[in-house]
């Protein structure tokens, strides 16, 4: 017998357990897994805390819409809210579908005990409209707010709640005000529900947080995309996992509308409907971060084997790569320091690191809201030899002239790479290899080459290099 194999019969391993904070969902079940409990407890993990659950009703449903639903007696419903807080130590809690006015009204007694922040997601009114409790639960709801910590509704659930029209952050201040004096601790209205009428600027999705201490509007890009079932939940989930880490009301707010908000960006293409918000993203892309830097390194490696000197700008060269799920620069790695010329060929000045680009990093998260499989770039010298070989290569080459630039997109801050971005793709079919940046008085003249994977890359680079 080997020494291995002897150990393996005498010897175990010891346990090494990991002690995580617990939140507790109180929701409905989905058989399609975007919402209620499944959404939830997907949710709550992602945020590494472990995750419990009461089920209020079993709905029989799916990407296209519910088939059936099967509602719990409420004392099924509080037996098992107590089960959980008699043997876990429960840090945070959120409510979601609760159907009936005698579950609101158990769910609002227990709140009333429990030492720990309640997020109240008071689900209401289905996406298409339609009424989801009856008169008599909906009026049971002011318990419950009453203890909540936070109450996360959409636009249409505030009204319902505070008879306030929610159109815009004006009336969305005036609907958390009003939840504000019913008891709650703060209020964030959603903003996700309310079409282009609303104050806001067309394409712009706005949550404005109540709380004692003042307002605060959170403004996103809107999506696109009607695969935003559960989105709700979702929000309400990230927010209640985050408070149960010990993160402050507002930092909780801030993390879980960004979570959300890239979970619908990049929903998940499942089922013959819409699609599901995808919890998992942020674990998806934390995976992606390492890999993206590293491939970076190696288009660094390439440039400074085969010394692209020649294709180095004034300002220096970076190299940016973008993980799968890139939302901003931070999540871009990028060369410290650019890559510099020097009397032996080209160095980069540090090492690679994320959010070390602000000018590359913003052109290529620009372009990927035209081709999301964009996620390396690189900026190129631009003179009259660069652009004979440009013209020599069988490429699709875009460009825009800084000139034409509206005064009110130089105004803002970043805008100008979401513009050029936008010309360079109208100018041409399809994704192009290159954008020319003619430049303008005191901004070099660049070109950037565009890749879906690090070796394009490097290759694009590198036979743009051999044209010369």
């Amino acid at each position: 017998m080997s020494h291995e194999d002897a150990l393996s019969q005498t010897d175990t391993r010891r346990p090494a357990p990991v002690e995580k904070p617990v939140a507790l969902t109180v929701a409905g079940s989905d058989s399609g897994g975007g919402a209620g409990v499944q959404a939830d407890l997907k949710t709550i993990e992602a945020h590494d805390v472990f995750g419990t659950s009461a089920v209020t009703a079993v709905t029989a449903q799916h990407t296209r819409g519910v088939e059936s639903t099967h509602i719990l007696p409420a004392a099924e419903v509080a037996a098992q809210i107590d089960a959980v807080a008699d043997d876990f130590d429960v840090r945070a809690a959120k409510t979601g579908m609760l159907a009936t006015a005698e579950i609101v009204d158990r769910v609002a007694g227990r709140a009333a005990d429990a030492e720990f922040p309640v997020v109240v997601d008071p689900v209401m009114v289905a996406t298409s409209g339609d009424r989801l409790l009856d008169a008599a639960a909906e009026e049971r709801y002011e318990d419950l707010i009453a203890e909540a910590a936070l109450v996360t509704p959409n636009a249409d659930e505030a009204a319902v709640l505070t008879d306030v029209t929610v159109e815009g952050r004006e009336s969305a201040i005036a609907a958390g005000e009003a939840l504000l004096a019913m008891g709650a601790d703060a209020a964030l209205v959603t903003g996700g529900h309310l079409s282009d009428r609303s104050e806001g600027q067309a394409g712009t999705v706005e949550d404005v947080l109540v709380t004692p201490d003042g307002t605060r509007t959170l403004e996103r890009p809107r999506v696109e995309t009607a695969a935003t079932h559960g989105s709700g939940c979702t929000l309400s989930a990230a927010v209640a996992a985050r408070l149960a880490r010990g993160e402050s009301l507002p930092e909780a707010v801030e993390t879980g509308a960004a979570f959300v908000a890239r979970a619908v960006r990049y929903h998940l293409d499942v089922g013959e409907g819409p699609g599901a918000v995808h919890h998992a993203v942020g674990i998806r892309d934390r995976a992606a971060r390492e890999p993206t830097a590293e491939a970076v390194r190696e288009v660094v490696r390439a440039f400074v084997e085969r010394d692209a000197s020649a294709l180095v700008p004034e300002v220096g060269m970076n190299v940016v790569g973008a993980t799968p799920y890139a939302e901003e620069t931070g999540d871009t790695a990028a060369v410290e320091g650019r890559i510099t010329r020097t009397l032996s060929g080209v160095k980069p000045n540090r090492g690679v690191r994320f959010g070390a680009s602000s000018h590359v990093a913003r052109f290529l998260l620009s372009c990927r809201e035209f081709d999301p499989d964009l996620r390396f770039a690189a900026n190129c010298r631009f003179d009259a030899d660069v652009a004979d070989a440009l013209d020599s290569l069988d490429w699709s080459v875009a460009e825009y002239d800084r000139g034409a630039e509206p005064e009110g997109v130089k105004a803002q801050e970043g805008s100008t790479m979401q513009w050029g971005a936008r010309r360079a793709f109208e100018s041409v079919a399809g994704t192009p290899v290159a954008v020319v940046d003619r430049g303008e008085v005191g901004k070099e003249s660049m070109t950037k080459v565009v890749a879906s994977d690090a070796d394009e890359l490097a290759e694009r680079v590198l036979t743009l290099l051999s044209a010369m």
